[in-house]
């Protein structure tokens, strides 16, 4: 990227000091216009190795050497090293620069000047820093300008696409706005010529590949938005610039930055009212369920909130996040993902966050033309996405557990979202499933309520305790075997298949299982009660699973 404005090699031979050492270009007359980041003087063989690149080299020629040879590798390592020009005083050591160093700088691409007359290396130095110092600060202050205008553009009512126009026509190049992962927000073009038509289309033309989304095209600008924090919340988003019109140049990335940070400021306000309407969502939700509403005032205060189901019955349906999961997160990220999830599905959705308890309820309009169970899957599957773009679980946790109730009228739905709640506590417990349904979760409900009475473990000990103390001891484990069997209503053939074990080894394990127990287990009052005993250890403080 080029300095706009900034000192180039050609503006510093056209300054006084080095003008008055009567310069004479032998090398690269096409490329004066590099940038010039620093002056260094110096006489040493190895200065290549105490230089950044972008430097003009002001020497006397002292330690280009006195064999071709080691000047032309002199040349080349400062080539390497990508200084903007090498400026070479004659005098006691040249009274013109040999063919070899000229060769080398113009086979190497590096602007080569030689100065017919001395001149005061340290007042050149001088006046070329105080002119690239205020050059930078002219950068500075149209940087600045773009600031201002941004600024006054939000205390006048406007928003991010306001700022990103005028930041497109500052720069004369479209402008976006996408989120860390590559996904496009907002776009704005520079109203004039054929990119402003059309943003769009330049962004899919040379953003809109996943391939290229992590690394900008050549000649962009990518500057992140901050999000505050550490981790998935360090970066709230990415301002990315295209040069399509023309080059983007230091000036633009310096408003970009400026621009970056106004666009902070906007999102954190825009995410702190979005939660906030979530939470007031999610404190609605909650009410209903614990009856702090009546059903019948309920259809217009979900008016106000956005929810209109009309007539078609109310599907309840509770996320709960693990336990160990602090209430940090974005919960704004996660609502807006979820409903961006479920916009393909057309249903009205009401959905809210209630973070202190981890948890996410919602109600969905349940059209005639919608079957509960395939509602429920793409429910399942949008509340996972979302937790998962939320950065709200971490590796090695526990996943998220979903719970859809029964659907019914708004008499019901307070009812339902509150059996769902319950029962989402319970789940975590239970195996991993995309979605868990309330009314097959009623047993377990029963179970852990009463997972503190003294009965409850004694039943569970008294059922199954030698099986559990065999578990412990001896293998192969026989809990799997007895749990796949009642599982399957005594169905062995179909055990036997979960278990992937021949029917024999488990004719074995099950005559096993019945010793230890004193049990029959073709009896079917005896496998209800080893069913209840193996869903309430799950529940149980005294369970310790082999």
């Amino acid at each position: 990227m080029e300095t706009q404005g900034g000192i180039t090699v050609r503006r510093a031979l056209e300054l006084p000091g080095l003008r008055g050492g009567l310069p004479e270009v032998l090398a690269c007359a096409d490329r004066l216009d590099r940038t010039v980041r620093w002056v260094h003087a110096g006489e040493v063989p190895n200065i290549a190795s105490l230089l950044k690149g972008g430097e003009l080299l002001l020497t006397t020629g002292l330690a280009l050497g006195s064999r071709p040879a080691e000047q032309r590798a002199f040349v080349r390592r400062l080539a390497d090293r990508g200084i903007a020009a090498l400026v070479v005083e004659l005098g006691p050591r040249f009274s013109r620069l040999p063919a070899a160093i000229v060769d080398a700088a113009r086979a190497a691409g590096l602007p080569l000047v030689q100065l017919h007359r001395e001149v005061p290396f340290v007042a050149v130095t001088e006046e070329i820093h105080t002119e690239i110092v205020n050059e930078h600060y002219a950068l500075l202050q149209q940087a600045e300008e773009v600031h201002r205008r941004c600024t006054h553009a939000l205390l006048g009512g406007g928003g991010v696409p306001q700022v990103l126009g005028i930041l497109a026509d500052f720069t004369a190049n479209p402008v976006f706005l996408e989120t860390p992962d590559g996904r496009l927000l907002y776009a704005a073009g520079t109203g004039t010529g054929p990119v402003g038509a059309d943003p769009l289309q330049v962004w899919e033309g040379l953003r809109g590949d996943r391939g290229v989304r992590e690394t900008p095209p050549a000649g962009a600008v990518l500057v992140e938005v901050p999000g505050g924090g550490s981790g998935t919340g360090s970066v709230r988003a990415r301002l990315v610039l295209l040069a399509v019109s023309g080059p983007l140049v230091t000036v633009h990335r310096m408003a970009a930055e400026r621009a970056a940070g106004i666009l902070a400021v906007v999102l954190m306000q825009a995410r702190q009212e979005e939660e906030l309407a979530a939470r007031g969502r999610g404190d609605f939700l909650t009410d209903l369920a614990e009856g702090r509403i009546a059903p019948e005032d309920a259809p217009a205060q979900a008016k106000v909130l956005g929810f209109r189901p009309g007539g078609d019955p109310l599907l309840p349906v509770v996320l709960r996040l693990a336990p160990e999961l602090s209430p940090s997160g974005n919960w704004a990220l996660l609502a807006r993902a979820v409903l961006e999830e479920l916009s393909a599905v057309g249903v009205p959705v009401l959905l809210g966050v209630r973070p202190v308890e981890g948890r996410v309820p919602l109600l969905l309009a349940l059209r005639p033309e919608t079957e509960r169970t395939a509602l429920a899957d793409r429910v399942a599957a949008a509340l996972r996405a979302g937790v998962e773009r939320a950065g709200l679980e971490r590796a090695g946790d526990r996943a998220p557990v979903v719970v859809v109730g029964t659907a019914g009228g708004w008499a019901a739905a307070g009812a339902g979202l509150r059996h769902a709640a319950e029962a989402a506590t319970v789940a975590q417990g239970l195996g991993e499933r995309p979605w868990h349904d309330a009314q097959r979760l009623d047993i377990d409900l029963l179970l852990w309520r009463l997972r503190e009475h003294q009965d409850l473990a004694s039943f569970v000990d008294r059922t199954i305790g030698p099986l559990r103390e065999h578990d412990r001891t001896s293998r192969p484990p026989l809990l799997p075997t007895l749990e796949a069997y009642v599982d399957h209503a005594g169905r062995k053939a179909e055990a036997a298949r979960e278990l992937h074990l021949n029917r024999q080894t488990l004719y074995n394990r099950l005559a096993r299982i019945g010793e230890l127990l004193g049990a029959d287990l073709d009896d079917p009052q005896t496998v209800l009660a080893l069913s209840l005993a193996l869903r309430a250890r799950r529940h149980t403080p005294r369970d310790s699973h082999p």
